[in-house]
């Protein structure tokens, strides 16, 4: 079952992945930087500097407040830098269509820049490529995409695949390398294979450490909770799950607890809910990838590209294991997450 499952993972490594980073050189809006084929130049966008920019911050649903919370990073910073920002998005991420409208919406009003994250790359393809073309920055945001199906003025995000790579790691000492393993993926996509691959690239090699099933959870609560029912159902040996992210975890951990099973939990991005339950001690762990300072550096780097200064692509936001440990000095800012803590933490 599990070579089956890494066989998959990794055929479709091949057809979305398209290359991997290369994290040498600089650039004007810091972090890590790269130069890629897949690279629009700056010098190219139609912005004048005679007003304040018209920038879309485009997310694929509105249903994750993880994309929220990029946009409150956005929407705080955008003050500072002159910049005048609006969200639009359809309100599921499985809304690849209604997302594509939206797109082609924004060109047709007129804006200077788009801040993109989509759950399919090939369907923004035509439409990203024709933003450039007329001269919009386009930036993609909360991906570590090293080759975008077509050129961008740049990518901020986090490496997905070392950051579940991380957790991986965490669940290996955290069980002393032995237990049985459910995945919940996300939907088909570059940022499920590349959560997914991390996470099964750590535990590779490692005999204990057995994945038993692995099922998609859409990204959401619901899915996860399905997908956490039916791999504990079906599999009664099952100890740990790992989810591509926090919301499929969420729904999992409630999957367990209804059916009685003692099992850990591991998810990935850091959303104020998922926090809250790691505090509580609900359930074990997650990568958090900073979604409000995502959102500020992102803002930087399409201003840098709108005033020609940006010269780097890919620009690395950081991440962090959060566990019962660690997790009340990130609840305690509370100006930092969306939505806030549902009470006051002291640091």
């Amino acid at each position: 079952m599990r070579s089956a499952r890494l066989l998959l993972f990794f055929s479709v490594v091949l057809l979305t992945a398209c290359g991997e980073l290369d994290t040498a050189g600089g650039g004007g809006g810091g972090g890590t930087t790269t130069g890629n084929k897949a690279q629009a130049s700056c010098e190219g966008a139609a912005f004048d500097g005679s007003d304040s920019p018209r920038i879309a911050y485009m997310p694929p649903g509105t249903e994750f407040p993880y994309y929220l919370a990029i946009g409150e990073g956005i929407k705080a910073k955008a003050p500072e830098l002159g910049a005048d920002t609006f969200m639009l998005a359809p309100q599921s991420g499985a809304d690849i269509e209604g997302q594509m409208g939206m797109i082609q919406d924004v060109l047709t009003q007129g804006v200077d820049g788009i801040i993109l994250s989509t759950h399919d790359e090939k369907a923004a393809r035509p439409l990203v490529k024709q933003a450039v073309d007329s001269g919009v920055a386009v930036v993609i945001v909360n991906s570590d995409i090293a080759d975008f199906p077509t050129p961008v003025h740049g990518v901020v995000g986090y490496q997905q695949r070392a950051g579940t790579h991380k957790i991986g790691d965490y669940a290996i000492d955290m069980v002393g390398g032995q237990a049985k393993i459910g995945v919940i993926e996300g939907l088909p996509g570059y940022h499920s294979t590349e959560r997914v691959g991390g996470f099964l690239d750590a535990i590779e090699g490692e005999q204990g450490m057995e994945v038993v099933e692995s099922l998609p959870g859409d990204w959401n609560v619901e899915g996860g909770n399905r997908a956490g029912m039916d791999m504990l159902q079906a599999h009664p040996e099952i100890d740990m799950i790992f989810a591509a992210n926090d919301y499929m975890a969420i729904g999992a951990n409630k999957a367990a607890q209804e059916l009685d099973r003692d099992v850990v939990i591991l998810g990935n991005d850091g959303d104020t809910q998922a926090l809250e339950e790691i505090n509580s001690g609900k359930w074990e762990a997650t990568v958090n990838t900073t979604p409000f300072e995502m959102g500020e550096k992102v803002l930087e780097v399409m201003m840098d590209c709108l005033n020609k200064e940006f010269t780097g692509f890919y620009v690395e936001t950081p991440t962090q294991i959060v566990d019962k440990g660690n997790v009340a000095q990130y609840l305690c800012q509370e100006d930092r997450l969306y939505p806030p803590p549902s009470k006051d933490y002291e640091c």
